[in-house]
This record gives structure tokens, C-alpha cells and sequence, in this order.
């Protein structure tokens, strides 16, 4: 059976930081692993979270028995003060209640949903500055080591409830290729609670207002409407989109 490595980051496919971060993972990672690269908006945290909590949480049915996910998305925000030596975010090793292996940078949400679903989190003996490109020159050599199974650079192990922050509500989790919104609302949630299919409802972003249909499905309104409903991301506790059924919601 082959073995996956997600790497989920905020370089376009095409870009030449996505091709040298490519060449530095092949040059460490076993060869019976493939990879594949789900990219995000620049510094967009959020995104990346949600991502990385759709292929985390994945049942062993849906992916590979070893799949590992290589996240980063660092905007070094989290201090204001000039950076000493580019140091950015920790970088941390997880272990999911499904079995799939998270290393990523811990910046804003970039592991935010998958939070309640780690059942191992580590602090990573690894070099946090001396260089501006760390997914390219710091990251790829412990990638390679956790593929392999060693451990040895696990150092610290952290509470995620305390290290790491709560996804955010009611906002935009992610913006599939079809213009869906995927929301951070999920089924259960007390903001839909009493919502009933064929209710009218606004929608806000951005200060922007949109009126939408309540759904119960992604094609249980007319062509060329706007609907709220239940998506496909979340696995046995969907969250909620927002689409235009035979069109773009987020244009």
C-alpha cells in the first residue's frame, strides 16, 4: 500500500517556493511515500487548519494506513517586534485520534480544528530562526525522520487545549475551487439551531450582507440562488456552506 504526505502551505503550486520545498522533502522522505500539495491563501491560517482537519480526521477507509501531514503557513504574527534572525513559530509534531501524523508551524488557527482530536502533542528540537525559508531549510530533514518513524527529536510533550487556540466562530473557513464558502459553523452549533429548510436568512462578511436560503442539501434550491446548507467537510459533524448553486458564492 503506498504511504501520503499532505503538504498543505501557503505557496501557489506553481510557485518556485513550492518547488524548492518539494525538491528539500524528496531528498529526505522514504520512497514509498507520495505527496500531495493543498494550497492556501498567503498567511491564511484559518484555511489551512480547516485543510488540515478534513485530511486529519479522514477515516482509514478514505487514505492510506500511514499518512502524514506537513503544514505550514507562517506569518510570524504572533509577535509585533522585529524578529531576531527570522525566527518564526514553534513547529510541533501531533499524533490525531485517527492515527494520521501532523508536523506543522503553530501560527493562528494553522491547528486550531484539530485541536480536540490530538491525542499527542510535542514540542520539536528544531532550529526556529537562521533562515527566512524554515519549510525549505529547517522542516524537510525531521518530515523525513517522522516518515522513517524516528522520534528522537520529540522533546516536550504540550497540552494542545493550552498551546494552542480555539477555532474561530461563524467565519470563513475555507473557499473551495467552485466559489463555495466553507463556514466554521458546524452541525450542533447553537447559531443554527432553529433554522428550518426554505427559512431566509442574511448573511455578513466582510460588512458585505447577502440574503441565502436555509437548505438541506447543496441542490435543494433553484439555479442561481444562494444557499446555507450542510456541506461536505467535517466528516460525522458537517459544516456549513454557503453556495450558489450554478455559480460562485464568493464572487
Amino acid at each position: 500500500m503506498q504511504k501520503l504526505i499532505h503538504l498543505v502551505m501557503d505557496y501557489a503550486p506553481g510557485d518556485l517556493a513550492c518547488a524548492e520545498v518539494v525538491s528539500a522533502l524528496a531528498a529526505q522522505i522514504p520512497a514509498d511515500y507520495h505527496w500531495h500539495i493543498t494550497s492556501v491563501r498567503s498567511f491564511d491560517t484559518v484555511s489551512t487548519g480547516f485543510v488540515v482537519a478534513q485530511l486529519g480526521n479522514q477515516s482509514e477507509r478514505l487514505r492510506p494506513k500511514d499518512t502524514l501531514i506537513y503544514a505550514n503557513c507562517a506569518p510570524r504574527k504572533d509577535r509585533r517586534e522585529a524578529r531576531n534572525n527570522n525566527e518564526g513559530e514553534g513547529f510541533l509534531y501531533g499524533v490525531l485520534n485517527s492515527g494520521v501524523g501532523i508536523m506543522a508551524v503553530n501560527s493562528g488557527y494553522s491547528l486550531s480544528f484539530v485541536r480536540e482530536e490530538l491525542k499527542e502533542l510535542w514540542a520539536i528540537k528544531v532550529d526556529v530562526g537562521g533562515s527566512q525559508f524554515r519549510s525549505r531549510d529547517n522542516f524537510p530533514q525531521l518530515v523525513g525522520q517522522a516518515a522513517r518513524g524516528e522520534k528522537d527529536f520529540l522533546i516536550e510533550r504540550l497540552d494542545p487545549m493550552r498551546v494552542i487556540a480555539p477555532p474561530p466562530a461563524s467565519a470563513v473557513g475555507y473557499v473551495d475551487s467552485f466559489g463555495n464558502l466553507k463556514t466554521t459553523i458546524r452541525e450542533g452549533s447553537p447559531e443554527i439551531a432553529n433554522l428550518k429548510p426554505g427559512q431566509r436568512v442574511t448573511i455578513v462578511i466582510n460588512d458585505v450582507e447577502m440574503a441565502a436560503t436555509v437548505a438541506a442539501g447543496s441542490f435543494n434550491v433553484q439555479e442561481g440562488d444562494i444557499a446555507f446548507a450542510p456541506g461536505s467537510s467535517g466528516h460525522n459533524r458537517k459544516y456549513w456552506e454557503i453556495f450558489q448553486r450554478g455559480g460562485s458564492a464568493w464572487h
